[in-house]
């Protein structure tokens, strides 16, 4: 394959559009340029209304000289497909065309594909020099969707990772993408209908394992210090001093803030969802009580030490260190009630939905 490629489809709005890709794409983008195109924030280029009578011979002449090669897609202009399934997605959808002109810069998904099935796979192992992505600002679900290699129709779709949770291709919470038909309808029906509950539900055990393994962590590096403050020693028997065992309980209060973290990220979410009236449990509506209290009290302190100036850290250990006990106290009651509460959500298609726009949360990627 040429260092430099364009690809040319159709769109509804634009006419012909060109992608350029390939290792030496500004070839590619002088090419372009030269035959009257015109390029867009997301990459895409255009030939504008009322321009010059450019034709498909007359690049491909042009792409020749600057060693480009020039590929007609069969398919229809991505950012069409994926505006058209944003529309008929329940809640406010946001579509966006993203170019990885360079194979490198597709490699920057990796880390941030949370997929368990093909379309996994496919960014890692596939050439995928353009995609859409699809965001739902108001539940905070960024989708990726590609043209399924290999095949003439269909998409791939799947999800990015959920803010505030680490985990690509392989993480055994992740969902599995699915594969969509080329017709608008049908692609929406299947991500409602099957995709997202997937997702959501995916999202929920993932958070709920995140809180569990802090959790674990804080309370093991409890057992230790506890062990330690009341024998006087450090495990190989060695005798702690006054000044020591101050450092120690100061370092192990640090390390149980930064991680309890994790808690106040993903906690409240999961606390609205918990109905312990209606689980075999009731009486855990107390220790959930407490528990949405200190989560209450740390965001507080989080907040005071994010926007209101410094906080001493002899007064962050302090305040800290209630609502890290509670959690270590009654985490055991939420963790059940949080695993029996995975939603499961069906809504109904609207007729249509309209798109707003939203800021990107991922790094932007390259497009020049």
């Amino acid at each position: 394959m040429a260092e430099a490629q364009i690809v040319l489809s159709h769109s509804r709005e634009s006419g012909i559009v060109a992608i350029a890709s390939g290792e030496q794409y500004p070839w590619a983008h002088t090419a372009l340029a030269e035959c009257g195109f015109q390029r867009d924030d997301d990459g895409v280029w255009h030939l504008p209304a009322g321009g010059t009578q450019t034709t498909v011979v007359d690049l491909v002449t042009c792409a020749k000289r600057h060693r480009a090669s020039v590929h007609t897609s069969s398919r229809r202009f991505i950012g069409d497909a994926a505006r058209d399934l944003a529309r008929l997605l329940p809640g406010q959808w946001h579509a966006s065309v993203e170019v990885y002109a360079h194979p490198a810069w597709q490699e920057d998904l990796v880390p941030w594909i949370w997929d368990s099935g093909e379309l996994g796979r496919v960014v890692r192992s596939e050439r995928i020099p353009y995609a859409a992505v699809l965001t739902d600002a108001e539940q905070g679900t960024t989708l990726l969707f590609v043209e399924r290699p290999g095949r003439h129709l269909g998409y791939l779709v799947g999800a990015f990772s959920s803010e505030g949770l680490e985990g690509g291709y392989g993480d055994p919470h992740a969902p599995r993408g699915i594969v969509l038909p080329p017709f608008p309808g049908r692609a929406a029906q299947a991500l409602t209908d099957r995709y997202l509950p997937a997702y959501e539900q995916a999202v929920h055990a993932r958070q709920t394992a995140a809180i569990a393994g802090v959790l674990g962590d804080i309370r093991s590096e409890y057992d230790t210090w506890q062990a330690m403050n009341a024998s006087g020693c450090y495990s190989d028997a060695t005798p702690l001093n006054t000044a020591a065992l101050g450092a120690s309980t100061e370092l192990f209060l640090d390390h149980a803030w930064h991680r309890f973290l994790t808690v106040v990220d993903h906690a409240p979410t999961l606390l609205d969802r918990c109905r312990p009236a209606t689980s075999p449990w009731p009486d855990d509506a107390a220790a959930l009580s407490r528990l949405a209290g200190a989560v209450i009290a740390a965001e507080a302190l989080l907040d005071e030490i994010v926007h209101g100036g410094a906080v001493p850290d002899y007064e962050r250990r302090a305040r800290a260190w209630p609502a890290i006990e509670t959690w270590l106290t009654d985490g055991e009651a939420f963790l059940r009630q949080a695993r029996l509460s995975a939603p499961h959500r069906c809504p109904a298609l609207p007729v249509t939905a309209p798109a707003r726009p939203l800021a990107a949360a991922r790094p932007a990627y390259r497009s020049h």
